[in-house]
């Protein structure tokens, strides 16, 4: 039974090829019925271990999140108005959670991270995190590479702004390339930023001096809009030169999603509620067990024999359970 809900997984969602596989390699005959209450009973078995995911990212000391579209349709009604859904993550380096909703908003970023959130979030620009202090955030740089160079490649001053800008960060990631190889200390890194800090925003305030009409749509205008609102964030850049536990990019939680990407693309998505709790279960297990090495179908099997019996199911959480602090739990696994 767990091996039928790890298979669903593996095969996107599909019934008949998680019916075919298991007749195929198994010999066991198995109706499409069968496989869809399977599956059912594998995702409320890991309900209570997903939760105790999703209470361990909203406590913890440094997050990631990302969010990308996902399919959901309405055979149960749940979505009347066949409005997208979105499919979001939240990643430490031990755990990570993932949640569907029918909205990309600021009250879903919050039922993801927590209303009371106080630890450090690494993400790109989205508005639904505007809530989080800018002290508490650290923007993608990977994401302001590619702005950069958008700009860059604009006509007119643009390309002069973004190539003064793109050869900042360039500077930048050569420092901290070197940082991480060790040929760097973090002491000198420090003592070395502040001036391509200084020069970056000095760039950003030139375009934001230059006059541009409510509604103008040029690529002048949209220059100085983006610089505008880098401006606003410009202090959420730079958390990762003083704090060791911050990343300069989100590249975690992007890495994160990218099978729920392939899973979008190589299915219809969900056609319920139900089947969207489904996917984003699975996938919190799923890749949270790798990220502690652990093996996902003993851990489907422990879960829904427990859930059977009535007893305490296993957790995704790791050994030592020191939710607030990543390089405690690191130490430990």
């Amino acid at each position: 039974m767990a091996l039928v809900a790890v298979l669903s997984g593996v095969y996107r969602n599909s019934q008949r090829m998680v019916q075919s596989a298991m007749q195929e390699v198994f010999g066991i005959s198995i109706s499409l019925g069968t496989v869809n209450r399977l599956r059912l009973e594998a995702s409320n078995a890991v309900a209570i271990c997903v939760e105790e995911a999703s209470y361990y990212i909203q406590n913890a000391n440094v997050v990631g999140a990302d969010e990308t579209s996902f399919n959901q349709g309405n055979i149960d009604g749940s979505n009347p108005e066949q409005r997208k859904a979105w499919l979001w993550v939240a990643v430490t380096p031990l755990v990570t959670f993932f949640e569907i909703a029918l909205t990309r908003c600021t009250q879903e970023a919050k039922n993801l991270l927590g209303e009371n959130f106080r630890g450090i979030l690494n993400s790109d620009r989205h508005g639904a995190y505007n809530w989080v202090d800018l002290e508490r955030r650290q923007l993608c740089w990977a994401h302001l590479r590619r702005e950069f160079i958008k700009i860059s490649e604009r006509p007119g001053i643009s390309a002069q702004l973004g190539t003064a800008l793109v050869k900042q960060q360039e500077k930048l990631f050569e420092l901290w390339h070197r940082v991480r190889d060790g040929t760097l200390s973090r002491d000198d890194f420090g003592e070395l930023v502040p001036e391509i800090r200084s020069s970056m925003k000095a760039t950003l305030l030139e375009a934001d001096h230059y006059a541009i009409g409510t509604r103008e749509k040029t690529q002048e205008a949209k220059t100085v809009r983006t610089c505008r609102q880098l401006l606003k964030v410009e202090s959420a850049m730079w958390l990762f030169v003083t704090s060791e536990s911050v990343e300069p990019t989100n590249n975690a939680a992007e890495r994160a999603i990218r099978p729920a990407v392939i899973w979008r693309r190589t299915s219809f998505g969900s056609q319920t509620e139900a089947g969207s709790h489904f996917v984003a279960r699975m996938l919190t297990v799923v890749t949270t067990l790798k990220s502690q090495k652990r093996n996902v179908l003993e851990f489907m099997t422990q879960a829904v024999i427990a859930a059977r019996g009535g007893t305490t199911a296993p957790s995704l959480l790791p050994e030592v359970t020191t939710c607030s602090d990543d390089s405690e739990l690191l130490k430990a696994a």
